[in-house]
């Protein structure tokens, strides 16, 4: 059985992955999951009718609102991937695609994203109604989600954000990233590329996570001889976009454990102004780097994690 007759969409994105995508893991970072996410994008509004959407004199682009992502398979240097897109559904300004990384060799997904976008003016960012061409070929793209692509352990309801660099400190959480973006950094219209918001997670939350690692290991049993992290599941939802110049603070605290998993919120903040760029909740695995499977977090594990975990926090 081919992939197509399983997956939903059309084909936006095909290449592989590179030996420097991956990791001290030894799979692609995610960081470049979203990549090619952003990639793939370029392709399905052009299946939308709008080839020229993320060009430098576009009249209209797409605006990423939020991503929600479950990576579901490792994918590892010199691995062939492909990518099928299609619309899940289509408001007056703002859509809901599918994006779905294959491994085209047996069919398997690699990750799933349900990526928010907004039909938006390319330099100021304001929203306008979708034209009657993309209107139209929404229909023939529509698409339902498959199972493994819907939102297992993060609810995805409407929310208010509470980030804020005042109440970063109010909690305690961590500071994992601190720096500022290079005109390298951003698009053609001067935004924040969207991987540098879960690229500069990636980057930081070695110190954070690591002592929560132990933990789960010490309590283990067996106990692995390596062991590091993966992430299962992400909603990261886009605030503000910094420019370039503009400083980035990333801020982290534990939500919570259970039997396999922690989850964790961050928070992208501008420290000029203490307000949020974006924020992101996270479920996290402690991974055995042998035996390639999730670590558990036994109950006692658990007991002593509970100490670390901040209330109250979330998106």
């Amino acid at each position: 059985m081919t992939t197509a007759e399983v997956l939903p969409g059309v084909e936006i994105w095909r290449g592989g992955v590179n030996t420097w995508d991956c990791d001290e893991m030894g799979h692609m970072n995610v960081r470049h999951y979203v990549v090619r996410a952003q990639e793939g994008l370029i392709g399905l509004a052009a299946e939308l009718g709008m080839p020229q959407a993320f060009s430098p004199h576009a009249n209209a682009t797409l605006l990423v609102k939020e991503h929600h992502i479950r990576f579901l398979r490792e994918a590892h240097a010199g691995a062939p991937l492909t990518m099928l897109g299609g619309v899940i559904e289509m408001g007056e300004t703002e859509a809901k695609l599918l994006q779905l990384l294959i491994h085209p060799a047996s069919g398997e997904l690699a990750a799933t994203f349900q990526t928010t976008v907004v039909h938006a003016t390319p330099r100021e960012g304001q929203p306008f109604p979708w034209p009657s061409i993309a209107r139209a070929r929404a229909e023939a793209l529509k698409v339902e989600i498959p199972e493994k692509a819907r939102a297992r352990s993060i609810d995805l309801s409407p929310f208010a954000t509470t980030a804020s660099l005042e109440r970063a400190d109010a909690l305690s959480l961590t500071r994992i990233g601190l720096g500022g973006l290079l005109p390298s950094d951003c698009d053609v219209y001067g935004r924040m590329r969207a991987e540098q918001f879960i690229g500069r997670v990636s980057d930081g939350i070695g110190a954070f996570i690591h002592p929560f690692r132990d933990v789960v290991v010490d309590h283990a049993e067996p106990k692995p001889t390596r062991y590091g992290g993966a992430v299962l599941e992400y909603r990261i939802v886009y605030l503000a976009w910094p420019r370039p110049g503009d400083r980035v603070e990333l801020r982290s605290g534990l939500i919570g454990t259970d039997a396999r998993t922690m989850r964790m919120a961050h928070w992208m903040l501008d420290p000029a102004t203490g307000q949020s760029w974006g924020t992101s909740e996270a479920v996290a695995i402690t991974f055995d780097l042998d035996a390639r499977k999730v670590v558990p977090v036994t109950d006692a594990a658990r007991a002593a994690l509970a100490a670390h975990e901040v209330e109250g926090l979330a998106l």
